[in-house]
């Protein structure tokens, strides 16, 4: 099925402009209960958007039929296969070798059951997502560190170091990479995935890429899918359609693997095929399939709201450290000038009543930072930033 249909009027608009903030408010997910009322919460990675319109009608048409079973079938792997052909020239996701898997982080840690054992050594590039370090001691490995470069870059050094260690315990190692990256928004090219696969094959070191935030990317980038260049064939992948359509409360994810690592996937129990919720993946697959002109009006907000949140810090905050990325919709923010020490995320609560996520929870290199979500309307962009400053005063 063509991933691009005609658009309707509603994709025509940007979808960060359509919600007020009396709107928002009514909501009852995290983002917005979490704090008192009079905290402006621009912290966990939920969009301030309605949903898109082809995505709220299968599910309004399946709520309407009954439809609220088990999931089964191919129709979400079908769905991203053409979208990863017609988004990414990426011809290489093969539907037999793929799996539905509750969510990205519960799908990551059924394949690094099936890569590693207890004890054993899972690498990261930190700063980074906090539930990789939260998920990977919970299942018994342990977290080793590979510092990203002063640009957000991987610090192929620092990436060879890791796995030069991990390797010598002679244990089953892992490298969880987060594909582009959170927190940083970094949009790994071709060149590096290739330069990670290399490394990984000298040392033997398992590859599990988090491309969750793969279709979040700024109009005039271009997303390079792991298992797409040569050396990957024995990685595995995680995808869904969550932070591009802002369904994290409809939970479903797919597990990708490379050709090399088909029957290691097909070792996942069955049982984890039931984690996923049905209307999810009807969802996942209605987003995919038909949800491209919604979703590239959401790239055009956030590429906006990027330029738009630089410029008012120049203006407001001269002294935070932002590098406009190329992928997902967070912001990352060096205040270490502000002199508001390792947690500036609390000053920026407590005295401006703006929440941020504290860089300290994404591991080293994190502290003095805080990350903004700027998935929002430019008026609340405004507006936090607004307070972030009355903070220091």
């Amino acid at each position: 099925m063509d991933p691009e249909p005609r658009a309707t009027p509603d994709d025509d608009t940007n979808p960060l402009r359509r919600l007020s903030l009396d709107d928002l408010r009514l909501r009852t997910s995290m983002k917005w209960r979490t704090y008192p009322d009079d905290v402006l919460p621009l912290w966990v990675a939920e969009m301030d958007v309605p949903l898109a319109v082809p995505v709220a009608e299968a599910i309004t048409d399946a709520v309407a039929l009954g439809d609220t079973g088990y999931p089964a079938g191919t129709a979400y792997a079908r769905a991203l296969a053409d979208f990863a052909r017609a988004r990414w020239d990426w011809d290489g996701l093969a539907v037999e070798r793929t799996a539905i898997v509750p969510d990205v982080m519960l799908g990551i840690v059924e394949v690094l059951k099936l890569l590693t054992g207890p004890g054993d050594p899972v690498v990261v590039n930190c700063p980074v997502y906090p539930p990789f370090y939260q998920f990977v001691t919970h299942m018994d490995r342990r977290v080793v560190e590979a510092p990203l470069g002063a640009a957000g870059r991987i610090d192929f050094a620092s990436l060879e170091r890791a796995f030069r260690h991990a390797a010598a315990d002679g244990g089953r190692a892992a490298y969880l990479l987060c594909s582009p990256h959170n927190p940083t928004g970094t949009v790994h090219d071709a060149e590096e995935l290739s330069a990670v696969a290399a490394l990984a094959d000298r040392y033997g070191v398992r590859v599990v890429a988090d491309e969750i935030h793969a279709p979040v990317v700024a109009l005039d980038a271009g997303f390079v899918p792991y298992l797409s260049v040569p050396g990957a064939e024995n990685g595995l992948s995680l995808m869904s359609a969550s932070k591009a359509w802002n369904l994290a409360g409809l939970k479903a994810a797919l597990a990708v693997a490379g050709p090399a690592a088909a029957d290691e996937l097909a070792r996942i129990p069955e049982e984890v095929s039931h984690g996923p919720s049905h209307l999810g993946i009807i969802a996942h697959t209605a987003a995919l399939r038909d949800g491209g002109h919604w979703l590239d009006a959401v790239r055009a907000g956030v590429d906006d709201n990027r330029r738009l949140l630089a410029g008012l810090l120049a203006e407001r905050l001269p002294g935070v450290r932002y590098r406009p990325a190329a992928g997902t919709y967070l912001a990352w923010l060096d205040c270490r000038p502000l002199g508001l020490g390792d947690d500036p995320a609390a000053a920026f609560l407590e005295r401006g009543r703006v929440a941020l996520s504290p860089g300290t929870s994404f591991g080293t290199g994190g502290a003095g930072h805080v990350r903004l979500n700027l998935a929002t309307s430019p008026e609340l962009l405004t507006e936090a930033v607004r307070r972030m400053a009355v903070a220091l005063t």
